[in-house]
């Protein structure tokens, strides 16, 4: 709902787009710091802390932001808004986990993500909306009314009681000298440890390939408006339509995607949604109009359904039941770190050569990563 008022930002504080645009920036910031402490809260406090406190935070933080004074203050509330975010959907998908049986994971977890995709489709509209008939603060308010109602649904959402971890656990560290530091690398091979040892390949090939999955849709999302335009002549309508198209696919493969995992194979949905992208990313710049990018877009779509939790889904039969949250959020985390590079090096190599150069570049990790999870990761559904 932030995203269309950046440039009513831009203007109302008198500063550049770019400026404005640091609130995506702040928030982003804080789906990272929120995803580590996701994983420490729900393993310890189970998830109804985190499904009231996450839209808690962020319905006061986003109408704190509706009436500050200063750029700054709105970075700031922008920051623990994107905390509160991360936090709240990690322990969404934990609640939902132990709502379901095991062979149920699929479908529960696909159709929480499709609805996901759903509402960020949905809400850059009403943003929009909202601005044009009052001002960029409703923006912020509707918001804040949006997560006012989940924090009641919180409170009639059943709470997911914390497994008993092991007697030999992984031990707390306390500060962040060299010491300090060595330890928590060891705490996080303890962690690593606590995996079953014929499956942590197959979390390794997991981890690889969320990384790999973030890493792909950043470059479509940031790559190929500039492909499109700049050397497909494509107009913004034409440019939005492509979005439309993928979207309408993704939303089309919510319960297909649910029932293949749940009654195929997770490796049915892993491995073609890591690997088709690939092709993908090879026929981009072969390209020559828009009816051809449009069913490269399509395929992308069909491939990015496939992937609805299905990532999520595998971990969560790998992991232990005590360590879920911290080992899911060591997952998100490293995929975070590596996707958050991929602007950087998309916008470099488009600018030193040309925008369909990333797509090159990014193919073969995405053939390694669904060679590994073919190859390595074994099969977690349990017929």
């Amino acid at each position: 709902m932030i995203i269309p008022i950046i440039p009513v930002i831009a203007l109302e504080f008198g500063v550049s787009a770019g400026a404005a645009a640091q609130i995506i920036t702040a928030f982003a910031i804080g789906k990272f710091v929120g995803t580590v402490i996701a994983g420490i809260v729900l393993d310890r406090m189970g998830t109804r802390i985190a499904l009231i406190g996450g839209p808690l935070t962020a319905s006061l933080a986003s109408l704190a932001a509706s009436g500050a004074p200063w750029l700054s203050a709105i970075l700031v509330l922008a920051l623990i808004m994107g905390a509160a975010d991360s936090l709240w959907s990690t322990a969404r998908e934990v609640a939902a986990i132990d709502l379901a049986r095991r062979n149920q994971r699929g479908r529960l977890i696909s159709s929480l993500h499709g609805t996901y995709n759903m509402g960020a489709a949905i809400s850059p509209f009403l943003g929009g909306w909202l601005t044009d008939i009052f001002n960029y603060k409703a923006a912020f308010i509707g918001y804040a009314l949006a997560t006012a109602l989940s924090v009641v649904l919180g409170l009639v959402s059943p709470d997911s009681v914390v497994a008993p971890a092991p007697q030999k656990g992984v031990n707390r560290v306390k500060g962040w000298g060299f010491a300090s530091v060595k330890r928590r690398l060891r705490s996080v091979a303890e962690l690593f440890s606590v995996i079953r040892p014929d499956l942590r390949s197959t979390y390794l090939a997991l981890v690889l390939a969320t990384l790999a999955s973030q890493s792909q849709r950043i470059v479509v999302q940031s790559m190929l408006p500039l492909y499109a335009g700049y050397y497909l002549d494509l107009s913004p309508t034409q440019i939005g339509m492509l979005f439309t198209i993928s979207g309408v696919i993704v939303f089309m493969m919510i319960i297909p995607a649910g029932f293949l995992m749940d009654r195929v194979g997770r490796k049915w949905c892993t491995v073609p949604s890591t690997g088709l992208p690939a092709l993908v990313f090879v026929l981009i710049p072969l390209t020559s109009n828009f009816t051809q990018l449009a069913i490269l877009v399509g395929l992308a779509g069909l491939a990015q359904g496939l992937s609805l939790g299905s990532l999520a889904t595998s971990t969560y039969d790998v992991v232990p039941s005590h360590a879920r949250g911290r080992l899911q959020a060591v997952r998100r985390t490293i995929a975070e770190l590596g996707s958050g590079m991929a602007p950087l090096l998309g916008g470099y190599l488009a600018n030193t050569y040309n925008p369909g150069v990333p797509f090159l570049v990014y193919a073969p990790l995405l053939v390694f990563s669904a060679t590994l999870l073919a190859v390595v990761g074994k099969e977690t559904l349990e017929r």
